[in-house]
């Protein structure tokens, strides 16, 4: 079993390393810790209830819902970068994908022509390479996540379009943005439950089939299972879309088989 190391929000530092099964009953939320040094920093999210969807008119995003997550459960802090994903190749896992950058550079950019089956490979590596249970995030876990409370956009009301950048959100700021693409992740400020890149950057897969609005969705915070399973959820929008289409409840879809320059993922991890 690999040892764990641990963290908080308000240090870079680690504070200790302890074997998995003990550390799991003790860590809290707003906790970071990794599995392996090449694994993804993850935070405990805690439990809780939140409204999913819109009341607004795409139909897509209604009718909007309560959801109750029981448990508390472990998201990556930020998307997978090519480090994290290279790492699963040099290891003989992910399929010996080798996705493209598109020349902006890999390391701590977040990885991109990844498939939604892509990504199941590399849980499925992560989950061999620690002993514990790695997945993609459910697309409520995901909003849920995402929103942390309160927030409708992933950087704080009231911020000018002009600030786009930032937040490598660009489609429409390209003649105030010179680095067209990606940014490395982590390169603006987290939202409240520690996560960074929630919205924009890079779509993010999600475990969920697509379904067309919500009307028999889950209520407890699991992957909808049923649908139209040849195409998966997307979520958080990207740096190919601006402001209006970045909001916690915009979902997208695409085929299982689908890699593009916009889209990455995040992983979750079950914590009991």
């Amino acid at each position: 079993m690999h040892a764990l190391a641990r963290s908080t929000l308000a240090s870079t530092l680690l504070l200790a390393v302890v074997p998995p099964a003990a550390a799991q009953e003790e860590l809290g939320p707003g906790e970071v810790f990794t599995d392996c040094a090449a694994c993804p920093e993850m935070v405990v999210v805690p439990g809780g209830s939140f409204r999913m969807g819109s009341f607004g008119t795409e139909g897509d995003e209604t009718p909007a819902h309560r959801v109750d997550i029981e448990l508390p459960f472990a998201v990556g802090v930020y998307e997978v970068t090519f480090a994290e994903w290279d790492a699963c190749v040099r290891a003989g896992g992910c399929e010996s994908h080798e996705p493209e950058d598109e020349g902006w550079g890999r390391g701590r950019r977040p990885v991109i022509h990844v498939s939604w089956t892509d990504a199941q490979a590399y849980v499925r590596w992560l989950s061999r390479r620690t002993g514990e249970q790695y997945r993609l995030l459910s697309e409520a876990e995901w909003e849920y996540a995402a929103r942390a409370g309160t927030w409708r956009y992933g950087w704080p009301y009231g911020r000018k379009w002009s600030r786009a950048c930032q937040f490598a959100i660009e489609r429409s700021f390209q003649t105030d943005c010179p680095d067209y693409g990606t940014a490395p992740v982590g390169s603006v400020e987290p939202n409240p439950f520690g996560l960074y890149d929630v919205l924009g950057n890079v779509w993010e897969w999600t475990e969920d089939c697509w379904n067309d609005n919500y009307l028999g969705a889950p209520a407890d915070g699991s992957a909808w299972r049923s649908g139209y399973c040849s195409y998966r959820v997307l979520r958080g929008g990207s740096w190919y879309w601006d402001e209006p289409g970045s909001r916690s409840a915009v979902r997208g879809w695409s085929l299982v088989g689908f890699r593009a320059k916009n889209v990455g993922f995040r992983v979750a991890r079950n914590m009991n």
